[in-house]
């Protein structure tokens, strides 16, 4: 990764130089320029800002996000924005050592995992590792999409009372969904769901109160789970006559058709947003409506 950065540097400073001899007054815009990393954040950052910002993505829609690497015009955008916004921890440890190398100090930086508490996913041989992905309880993306509203503001004061009034109209779409979820556990006969596959929900099911059995924690890159794991899904499923198997999106779902066959379970996808497909990012699918797609999962695979 530091030859990879080393490379895509030299290649900046050769287009850096190019774009000196450039007239680029054309391309000038007064709107707040805004990139994040991936589907949760940006989708955020478009609700809020509206077509006041031009919002981007650095992870394009169906690629695998923890393979991701940022090419030489990644960074020339970088190195021209106003907000940048990440998920932060372990996953996105790339990142920090690319901010290092951009010269842009007018840029404002969002780390998700800064913006919110953040659940232990799970212990090691006596070390403890976090759920990054934060944002799959709305009552943390009410407050992610605070912070970032509260950067533009900043950033942008003419229009920061549409920015504040876009982020109250969204405060109260998450919390009738947020309030929607609460209705569900609360008045459902069981509290457990059973996941063939990772488990990138550990806010959610913190959030809701939910016990959650799954092939792998967090977002493992392990692809196939153990005889024993797959047995003890069985064995949940059969116990608690469980109706659903779940798995996360663009996932296989192999794991999930072995605890299907041993138990005539139904198997139903539970979005976790960290990244979207290229047909469900064209055909207009944001965070607000993959969640609402949850809660109806959700009531099915609980009662």
């Amino acid at each position: 990764m530091k030859r990879l950065f080393s490379l895509l540097l030299a290649g900046l400073m050769l287009l850096s130089l190019f774009a000196c001899t450039t007239d680029t007054t054309n391309n000038h815009s007064d709107k707040l320029k805004i990139i994040a990393t991936i589907f949760p954040q940006y989708d955020f950052a478009r609700t809020l800002g509206g077509n006041l910002c031009d919002v981007s993505m650095l992870v394009s829609p169906g690629t695998e996000t923890h393979s991701f690497e940022p090419t030489t015009s990644d960074i020339l955008e970088l190195s021209d924005c106003d907000i940048f916004i990440y998920t932060g921890g372990e996953s996105d440890s790339w990142i920090d050592s690319m901010l290092r190398n951009i010269q842009n100090p007018d840029m404002t930086v969002i780390s998700l995992m800064d913006c919110v508490e953040v659940e232990e996913e799970h212990q090691d041989h006596n070390h403890s590792h976090t759920d990054e992905h934060v944002w799959t309880s709305p009552v943390n993306a009410i407050t992610i999409s605070e912070k970032i509203c509260n950067v533009m503001c900043e950033k942008d004061s003419e229009n920061a009372e549409i920015y504040r009034q876009n982020f109250e109209d969204y405060k109260e779409k998450l919390t009738d969904l947020d309030e929607t979820f609460r209705e569900i556990t609360e008045s459902s006969l069981r509290n457990t769901l059973v996941f063939g596959d990772r488990f990138p929900l550990k806010h959610f099911a913190t959030e809701y109160n939910l016990d959650c059995y799954a092939a792998f924690s967090g977002c493992s890159d392990d692809t196939e789970a153990s005889a024993a794991t797959v047995a003890t899904l069985i064995d949940k499923v059969k116990a608690e006559n469980i109706p659903l198997i779940l798995k996360i999106e663009l996932s296989s779902d192999n794991i999930a058709a072995t605890i299907q066959k041993e138990t005539g379970a139904e198997i139903r996808t539970f979005y976790s947003c960290h990244n979207i497909s290229k047909d469900d990012f064209e055909n207009g699918e944001t965070y607000l409506s993959l969640m609402e797609k949850n809660t109806e999962t959700l009531r099915a695979a609980l009662n």
